[in-house]
């Protein structure tokens, strides 16, 4: 765990979620408690079908909200987007951008991902920055490849460091079961601190922070929140239910 960068574990409740869900966010909150308060940002995305009452109930805990996507324009006639804007009016401390199932289904490219991230921005919002390879990229070599690759092409350089948050998320162990060793974890995160280091020099690479995404549960959280350069997660199933997801947000207790 870092100390000089605040941690965040945020849950992506992806296209999951009906109103009594809205239960499960509310438990999130409740406890989310001056402990955690003291020691993490804690947040939850959950679809934007639940957004407005998902922020009445998780305001008067201090839990933030986020979105999974938004469009790069703030407004016009683009049906079914919603802007980052919108987002920030209903309330969203973060939204996601680039996350690998964006990327595979949606065919979206790393320049697209930057500009999603400035439309991020520029509603004063932060945008959490997905990056992470294949089975297949993994198993040819490719990973630190690619993962450089999508750094390069996602990240806006002229962000505050402070506002921008990055997810690596090994694809090939997202809703599989797989999790890389500590080892492997420790040696992407170490990689692509350098990688961030890199574009935005001037030693600006070590104040962004760096989530863990893949198959993060209860049962493995503490050890992986304990890597270097870890500095949270970005968790999916797991944070469906609150006791699930409360218990990977212990490990920083």
């Amino acid at each position: 765990m870092t100390h000089h960068r605040r941690p965040l574990v945020a849950g992506n409740w992806k296209m999951n979620g009906l109103r009594k869900s809205l239960v499960e966010i509310e438990a999130i909150a409740r406890g989310y408690d001056r402990e955690l308060h003291a020691k993490i940002d804690l947040a939850v995305c959950p679809p934007a079908t639940l957004f407005a009452a998902a922020h009445d109930v998780a305001a008067p805990y201090g839990l933030a909200l986020g979105g999974q996507d938004c469009a790069v324009l703030a407004s016009g006639a683009h049906t079914g987007d919603i802007s980052s804007e919108m987002l920030a009016d209903g309330g969203a401390s973060y939204i996601i951008v680039g996350h690998s199932e964006r990327r595979a289904d949606h065919g979206e490219s790393d320049e697209l991902v930057r500009d999603k991230a400035r439309a991020v921005l520029r509603a004063g919002v932060t945008p959490i920055i997905c990056v992470g390879e294949t089975r297949a990229e993994r198993e040819a070599g490719q990973a630190e490849a690619v993962v450089a690759r999508q750094i390069a092409g996602s990240l806006p350089t002229e962000a505050a460091p402070t506002r921008l948050v990055v997810a690596y998320e090994p694809v090939w162990a997202i809703g599989t079961g797989l999790t890389p060793t500590p080892a492997d974890v420790a040696q992407m995160h170490g990689f692509a601190r350098g990688r961030i280091e890199a574009l935005l020099g001037d030693g600006k690479g070590a104040a962004v922070r760096i989530l863990y995404g893949g198959s993060v549960k209860p049962s493995n959280a503490k050890e992986l929140m304990s890597v270097a350069d870890v500095d949270g997660a970005l968790v999916g199933g797991a944070s469906l239910l609150a006791a699930d997801f409360l218990a990977i947000a212990a490990a920083y207790r």
